[in-house]
């Protein structure tokens, strides 16, 4: 008969359960957005044409993989807290506030303007993310959103850069 080893599923992290579980929560919503932009910004890469295709298309492939990355890191921290990470569709789409396009843009300025809002919208909700999480006695989560809240900041940015 295998000897059955408990699973530890209260992490003694110096954060209760309670804030654990509602810091998680944020995470899980930032991660929704964050992997819908990928989506987002893979969609414009894959489709982008006309007079600035190579800096567009390199700027949107530059910017997917630095939202990938992002997706793994707030994964991760979800689970660093000890709690499950969502890893569907169907969650993402019920935690987003970013919403899924239904068709492509007609061109690159669309494309552009696009994504420079689901950026600033997510800077707007990350900036109170912050504030929560420190809250909450969350030093590592806040800090992650910190790094989340430039890595947009200087996205948009960049795309603004494009509509001048």
């Amino acid at each position: 008969m295998a000897t059955i080893i408990p699973r530890h599923t209260d992490a003694d992290i110096g954060i209760n359960a309670k804030s654990r579980k509602e810091v998680a929560q944020m995470l899980s919503k930032q991660l929704a957005d964050t992997y819908l932009l990928q989506l987002k910004t893979k969609y414009y890469h894959w489709n982008v044409t006309g007079e600035n295709f190579h800096g567009l298309h390199e700027l949107f492939d530059a910017q997917y993989e630095e939202l990938a990355e992002a997706s793994d890191e707030l994964a991760e921290r979800i689970r660093a807290l000890d709690l499950e990470a969502p890893g569907t569709f169907q969650e993402f789409l019920k935690q987003a506030s970013l919403k899924e396009d239904k068709n492509l843009p007609a061109g690159w300025r669309e494309m552009v303007r696009n994504l420079l809002e689901a950026h600033e919208d997510i800077i707007r909700q990350t900036r109170n993310k912050v504030t929560a999480a420190q809250k909450a006695g969350d030093e590592g989560t806040a800090d992650l959103f910190i790094g989340r809240l430039q890595a947009h900041e200087k996205a948009a940015w960049m795309l603004r850069s494009h509509l001048v």
